[in-house]
């Protein structure tokens, strides 16, 4: 060492490097889902296909249940997010979206349990072709039978068909073809829509649409984004490779009459925002038909209350 020089101090730590986010995230709505909650959150954490298991995050939509605590205990790395309101769908699955990092991420219902291997085919999906916006797996009712998650938005007459006649007669020709039901659910394609039960997004797709649209409450928010998205030059794909159990109905029926109203409310703010210049004129011809439509439904609700568990067909 030369004379008069000074010591040399120790080396300075290197700044700490940021975490890589994982491959995808999860986003779940929850709103007095019970037990169930934590069963979706566990079939997210499970599924390594990807490499990693997702950043899973849980918006919690007012609960006065214990799904919380069932949640806290089995899982409690979960990052919970409590507003100590009911926000809604949408504005939830924003809120949500906007606490992960990943590329890509999943929004789902939490009575929905993804099948194991679900990610990596689904990732493959979006790196195979960057214009892939969303992609829904194939949905399967508790029973084993695939639910038509994957649909067509309707015409006129497809839509006022389905709404009247598949109340009663769930096959007829209206709702075949915007349920498409006739597709072969074993095969991948484009389609207009795919239910927001669980649907995997892609944040640039999202960013660039604005996310999803908070003036929904509940119900047809899937549909809306769905569109928009398209409107907008992206896909929409149906992965029949990927898979989830949904059951379906665990919150909303407990409130089924104000769903109802809530779901009409939903299709006529749709119908609004799609129609312009003279097909305007028919705005109030929907609102007639959403208005009856409703009433029949909840005659139905309510006449089948004690035989079963009757649906408004959606």
């Amino acid at each position: 060492m030369t004379p008069g020089s000074a010591t040399p101090g120790p080396a300075a730590p290197a700044p700490p490097v940021p975490p890589a986010p994982a491959p995808w995230a999860a986003v779940v709505v929850n709103h007095d889902a019970g037990g169930l909650l934590a069963d979706c959150v566990g079939s997210l954490l499970a599924d390594r296909s990807a490499g990693a298991p997702p950043d899973v995050v849980v918006v919690d939509n007012d609960s006065h249940d214990d799904s919380l605590s069932t949640l806290g205990g089995a899982y409690p790395e979960v990052a919970v997010i409590r507003p100590r309101a009911n926000l809604g769908y949408a504005r939830a699955a924003n809120l949500g979206i906007a606490a992960t990092r990943a590329p890509v991420v999943a929004v789902l219902n939490p009575d929905a349990l993804l099948d194991e291997g679900s990610a990596a085919r689904v990732l493959a999906r979006f790196e195979a072709d960057p214009r892939v916006a969303a992609c829904g797996p194939r949905i399967r009712n508790p029973d084993g039978s695939t639910d038509p998650s994957a649909r067509r938005i309707p015409t006129v007459a497809d839509a006022v068909g389905h709404g009247i006649v598949g109340l009663f007669r769930p096959g007829n020709r209206f709702t075949r073809r915007y349920r498409e039901l006739d597709a072969d659910p074993a095969v991948a394609r484009d389609v207009d829509w795919v239910s927001g039960a669980a649907v995997f997004l892609s944040r640039p797709a999202l960013d660039a649409v604005g996310g999803w649209n908070e003036r929904y409450f509940m119900y047809v928010e899937d549909v809306e984004l769905c569109w928009r998205l398209r409107r907008a030059g992206w896909r929409v794909v149906y992965e029949p490779g990927a898979g989830a159990v949904h059951v379906q109905g665990v919150s909303t029926d407990r409130r089924p009459y104000r769903m109802i109203v809530e779901h009409h409310r939903s299709l006529f703010r749709f119908a609004s925002q799609r129609w312009h210049g003279p097909r305007r004129a028919l705005l109030p011809l929907a609102a007639a038909y959403l208005a009856v439509r409703a009433t029949i439904a909840v005659a139905a609700r309510a006449a089948g209350a004690g035989r079963g568990r009757p649906r408004v067909a959606g």
